[in-house]
């Protein structure tokens, strides 16, 4: 299709400065809403590329959104930056060396996402220049996707109500559509407060916020049982109350993140959550308050927009990686576990194939059972708006996500040929999109009979702020 290889180029001359922006935010890993130099990064390419800019929007202070065009419809294509603490390393050895000892990496690829994005948006901002033709297109750099749900926030705040189509992508081991599912949850803080006291002279005037968490985890463990097979629960202990055995612990936080298939059964799973923990502050005689601190709904899946998109994977095929990116590959591939790499393949339904390293075909839509899932706040999004998300191969096949394995890759040769793929792919179903405004129709039809009789209830409450450092508590 000419309009594709006509912005396929636009984005092959644009490339080595984006390549270089996600090098650089690589190398400056920051954590969620802590991602300045990140943002800035992104806002001063943005500016140098011509885009209308707006900052901290939805008081996020990390936040960028970046518009060009005039007229038409919008569509939107999202980008990330934020990094993973405790992922310090050393780029492209294919072995576990931190940079800095416990500090943060980009263990998910965002360096890559957000860059990547931002090519195809101005790629196709170019191309609509230079036809005349109508239209805008918005690149929204989402800080805090790891566990920070910016993007619902966002939609919170209405920052979608304009847009038509959003389109997005993720960094992986393979290429093809993302399948559209992915797990709604809630990410909520649990106080326990008790009363202090000399553990050995008088424990009897103490009551423990730390047993109430205790008994909490164990209720909950017991909970698992009963509980839909998809759903998940995990938790962390974020304040023991003190060091000092010989101190009765006066208060205790634990922090739990509860995943469920839907939001109706997220919502159910978390009121059950709640009573567990009502019950250890009852066993306890201590008190429990709870606050959410995020949260993102499942991902709403499109058709035609699906199928735009697989056609035009199948049209550019998969990423051209040569001998030395094959090479390079095997070295990760002798540090996973055989188990690491049939998961990949199982993942996106692709046939196993000995000696394979990296992405070498397009793997088909509404590939995998779902079985193999996390969570994202593009689907927050997709709920307001018809998305689409693609996955890009970027790195060895059978690489564990949010590991150091990933991080070490994010700036090798692959990488980058991998985040060019994504980005000519989003531009391209972008294009077709503007010059055919049937197919944006359809894909709003599909979007409104997917959600009939099934009302949008942002998992951030209202009264929820942002995560920033200086709202959390611990």
């Amino acid at each position: 299709m000419r309009n594709s290889e006509e912005v396929w180029q636009i984005v092959e001359s644009k490339r080595d400065a984006f390549f270089e922006l996600s090098d650089r935010v690589w190398e400056m890993p920051e954590t969620n809403y802590e991602e300045y130099r990140s943002s800035d990064a992104h806002a001063h390419l943005l500016v140098k590329e011509g885009f209308r800019i707006t900052r901290a929007i939805a008081n996020l202070p990390t936040a960028v959104v970046g518009e060009a065009g005039e007229g038409g419809p919008i569509i939107a294509i999202l980008g990330e930056f934020d990094a993973l603490p405790g992922l310090s390393q050393v780029a492209g050895l294919a072995e576990e060396r931190p940079i800095v000892e416990g500090g943060n990496g980009h263990g998910c690829g965002h360096n890559l996402l957000g860059s990547g994005s931002m090519l195809a948006a101005t790629a196709v901002k170019d191309y609509l220049a230079k036809n005349g033709l109508k239209g805008r297109v918005r690149y929204y750099g989402c800080p805090a996707e790891e566990g920070g749900s910016s993007k619902g926030f966002m939609v919170r705040a209405g920052l979608f109500d304009d847009v038509d189509i959003a389109i997005s992508w993720h960094p992986a081991a393979f290429a093809g559509v993302n399948n559209p599912i992915s797990l709604a949850c809630n990410e909520i803080n649990f106080h326990f407060s008790g009363r202090a006291s000399h553990a050995s002279a008088t424990p009897h005037l103490g009551r423990s916020a730390l047993d109430a968490v205790e008994l909490m985890n164990v209720g909950v463990n017991y909970m698992r049982e009963h509980m839909p097979s998809s759903a998940r629960i995990h938790y962390a202990v974020t304040d023991t109350g003190g060091s000092a055995p010989n101190v009765v612990q006066a208060r205790a936080t634990v922090r739990y993140l509860v995943r469920a298939r839907d939001l109706p059964e997220l919502n159910s799973l978390v009121a059950r959550v709640k009573k567990v923990a009502d019950g250890a502050a009852l066993m306890t005689e201590t008190t429990v308050r709870s606050r959410i601190i995020s949260g993102d709904a499942n991902l709403v899946g499109n058709t035609p927009l699906e199928t735009l998109m697989h056609a035009q994977l199948e049209r550019l095929g998969p990423p051209n990686f040569d001998e030395a990116d094959h090479e390079t590959a095997r070295k990760f591939q002798e540090t996973f576990s055989q188990e690491d790499i049939l998961s990949s393949y199982k993942r996106f339904n692709v046939t196993p194939k000995k000696g394979q390293a990296l992405c070498g075909s397009i793997f088909p839509p509404q590939s995998g059972d779902g079985s193999i899932v996390g969570s994202t706040d593009v689907g927050t999004v997709s709920w307001v708006v018809p998305t689409v998300q693609m996955r890009g191969a970027t790195y060895a096949i059978g690489t564990p996500g949010h590991s150091w394995q990933l991080v070490a890759q994010g700036k090798l040769p692959a990488a980058h040929k991998g985040m060019e793929h994504a980005a000519k792919v989003m531009a391209a179903t972008a294009i077709d999109l503007f010059a055919n405004p049937d197919l944006v129709e359809a894909a709003k039809a599909d979007h409104r009979q997917r959600l009939d009789g099934k009302p949008f209830i942002n998992p951030i409450p209202d009264d929820v702020e942002p995560p920033l450092p200086e709202n959390t508590d611990v």
